[in-house]
């Protein structure tokens, strides 16, 4: 709520550090999991295994549900690797921000549009290689011509709208979640400014909808997680399916 972001020039550049450090600390705890789950492999698996294991038939059930597996299957890592790591991303905000002076440090890095809009180009960029890897490039270029060769100015607007709504949904609804604990949490703490009493009443009034909120967040994470990887595969299937 109103904090600034920690940002630095380098090179005629300005990098957000925030961004950076919570998309390093995204990434090191989705290998973390996926270390941990493969390092002693078993024929009955169990604990970590079992459930990495989960994730794997669950990313299989959603490309299988855009198309087919032959066609399909060398997604999966991609899929497992979106699934796991925004729905990591979209929950490190949920517990606590770090604030050091007016500098958000620790939030969602999901929370921020730069990095939701840069996942979103990142997967129709692959869609496009994948496209014209197994489809060749004159096959593929065809495609924005079909039905009719009127729907090609579509077909491109269409391409910048599905970059546009892939990485805004997952923004505003992470966004909007942390705005509504931030407001919580002012509730909670701004009566101790005026007597320790009305602090300890903010304080009591606060804590149930917080934590009701908190299990809303994490089901709207998940949810968003699902949405942005079944979007992903809708998106691949369009454009590596010759059906299609």
């Amino acid at each position: 709520m109103g904090h600034e972001a920690p940002v630095v020039e380098f090179l005629g550049l300005n990098f957000n550090l925030s961004n950076v450090l919570m998309i390093t600390i995204a990434s090191l705890i989705v290998f973390l999991i996926a270390f941990a789950a493969t390092r002693n492999l078993a024929m009955k698996p169990t604990g970590m295994q079992n459930f990495v294991e989960w994730i794997v038939d669950f990313v299989k059930n959603i490309i299988g549900s855009t198309m087919d597996w032959q066609t399909g299957g060398r997604f999966l890592t991609l899929g497992m690797t979106l699934l796991m790591y925004v729905f990591v991303a979209n929950m490190l905000g949920l517990p606590f921000a770090i604030v050091v002076g007016h500098d958000l440090w620790w939030k969602s890095p999901t929370a921020d549009p730069a990095i939701t809009l840069t996942l979103a180009i990142l997967v129709v960029a692959l869609t496009h290689y994948y496209g014209i890897k197994m489809k060749g490039a004159s096959e593929y270029g065809k495609d924005f011509f079909k039905p009719m060769p009127f729907m090609f100015p579509l077909k491109i607007i269409e391409e910048f709208a599905n970059t546009l709504t892939l990485g805004l949904r997952l923004y505003g609804n992470i966004f909007a979640g942390e705005i509504l604990l931030g407001l919580l949490v002012s509730l909670a703490t701004s009566g101790y400014a005026e007597s320790f009493g009305s602090g300890i009443i903010g304080s009591l009034v606060a804590a149930i909808p917080m934590l009701v909120w908190q299990g809303f967040s994490i089901f709207v994470g998940a949810i968003q997680a699902f949405i942005f990887t079944m979007l992903t595969m809708v998106y691949m299937a369009h454009k590596v399916s010759h059906d299609h």
